[in-house]
This record gives structure tokens, sequence and C-alpha cells, in this order.
């Protein structure tokens, strides 16, 4: 496994205590660390959002099913790379995960290897996941910065108005223009108005609302 992942977690949720063990031996045969839960409430009372990871989920389990805690953690804005797990997989079920945004879906018994390499996919896809809620993160506490005006302002040029078109669009000279739009490359931090253009498009992607939701 990617020794980047070193930091990160592995859940593992099964009822069944073998296949717990089993899991959780392999998984820090490599130097990974796990945590096992005997039930999705279980998880659910010890899930840290922010603790980096992935989750090795059972299909199947008593009171709570594997795919209610799938639909339990979306509810909460917890999104966590999920590989299903499940010892009489059917295809309904695997659609179903998948269908929720589960990454994988492995049948029992399965190859360690292939599992393992399943993990290691899922880790990096929660790195790459968090890495771009930080970099939205940024951007997002550098725009709230930026006063109603600069806001306008920003709002124009990301349209493509010059600061003669800014500035009769909101009734203001142009050198009052040319100072917001000096004010809002500084308190962006934008080397260029195609840079600042482009960091304002990343934070209006379809899927930010979802990254700025999974870590809370």
């Amino acid at each position: 496994m990617s020794a980047n992942n070193s930091k990160s977690l592995v859940y593992i949720v099964d009822d069944e205590f073998a296949i717990r063990d089993s899991l959780t031996l392999l998984i820090e045969s490599t130097g990974q660390s796990a945590r096992s839960f005997e039930s999705a409430e279980a998880f659910l009372n010890e899930y840290d959002p922010n603790q980096s990871g992935c989750l090795l989920l059972d299909v199947r389990m008593p009171l709570m099913s594997g795919h209610d805690l799938q639909k339990e953690l979306s509810k909460r804005g917890h999104i966590i790379p999920i590989i299903f797990i499940s010892g009489h997989a059917e295809i309904p079920d695997s659609a179903k995960a998948f269908r929720a945004g589960a990454v994988d879906f492995l049948e029992k018994p399965f190859n360690n290897s292939e599992l393992l390499e399943r993990v290691d996919e899922a880790l990096k896809k929660d790195a790459t996941f968090r890495g771009e809620f930080v970099k939205r993160r940024r951007i997002q506490d550098r725009l709230e910065h930026l006063t109603p005006r600069e806001r306008e302002v920003l709002g124009l040029i990301v349209k493509s108005h010059s600061n003669k078109e800014s500035a009769k669009i909101l009734n203001i000279s142009n050198r009052t223009v040319d100072v917001h739009r000096a004010s809002i490359m500084e308190k962006m931090q934008a080397d260029n108005v195609a840079e600042l253009i482009t960091m304002v498009m990343y934070c209006e992607t379809p899927d930010s609302s979802s990254l700025e939701e999974r870590f809370h």
C-alpha cells in the first residue's frame, strides 16, 4: 500500500468477528492503521469525518444495513470512499451501492492482494477529495474578505466586462473600479485576471457543495 496513506485509517464494519479480525490483521500487515466495528451504529458513534480514510462495509447486517449506513453518512454530509463487501452479493445490491457513490463492491471470499489494491485506490481518492476541499476552502476564505462592492466588481470581471463597462454598470468612476480591482487581486492573491477567474470558476464547479459538506 502507498506510504502516502500512512496517516489514513481504514474503517471496517462487519457483524462477523472472524471477518473483522482477518481484515484488521491484513490491513495492519501493510503498516496501515485499521479500526473495526461490529455494527453500523457503533461506527457512527465513533466516526470522525476529519480523519482521512476509507470504509470497508458489509452489505447485510442486523438493524442498520450497509446501504442504510451509506445513506446516513450521505445525509450527514460525510462522504468517505466506501468499498462494500458481501458474502451474498446480488446485482441489485451492487447497483444500489454504486448509484449511492460506492467506489467498489467485492464478494467474499476475496483475493487479499485485490482487496489491498482497492483499499489503496480508495485512500488515494479520499486524499484527492480532501486536497480539493482545502484548496476550495482557501479560495472561499479569500472571497469572504471582499467587500460587497468588490464582489460586484469581481462578478463583472468574471463576465469579461472592461473597467469602463464596469464603471458604467455600477455608476462609479473608472478610477474607483481600478482601486477595487487592485484590492481584489491582492486579497485573492491572484497574479493576473486569468488566474482570478480560474479561482472563481473552481469554487463554482458542480461538486463544490458536496466537498464543502463532507468534512463538517
